[in-house]
């Protein structure tokens, strides 16, 4: 995944861990190079508990790294989140078959 503002693509550190940053924008989970990191406005998503843009974005829900709040990122987003047609359908089909749902 590239980096959401500037397109550069994250290599592999050296040693250590990565100086790449993940965010959430649009309830979208996005990364950002260390250049872009040194820009003050990179236009995340806030936590609106807290105020804090250290977010991360998984199944379906967006937690605040900072305070530790959790909430269910909206439907919609999902719809533009550059998965391709379908695929939320069809994983949740999936995930239905692998858990024995109904």
């Amino acid at each position: 995944m590239p980096c959401y503002r500037c397109g550069a693509r994250q290599t592999d550190p050296v040693r250590g861990a990565s100086p790449w940053k993940r965010g959430v924008r649009d309830e979208s989970q996005v990364l950002i190079c260390p250049d872009c990191q040194r820009l003050h406005d990179l236009d995340l998503d806030a936590c609106g508990t807290c105020g804090s843009t250290a977010l991360i974005c998984r199944l379906g829900e967006v937690e605040c790294r900072a305070c530790g709040a959790v909430r269910m990122a909206h439907a919609e987003s999902f719809a533009g989140s550059g998965a391709p047609p379908g695929l939320s359908a069809e994983v949740e089909a999936a995930l239905n078959r692998v858990l024995g749902r109904a």
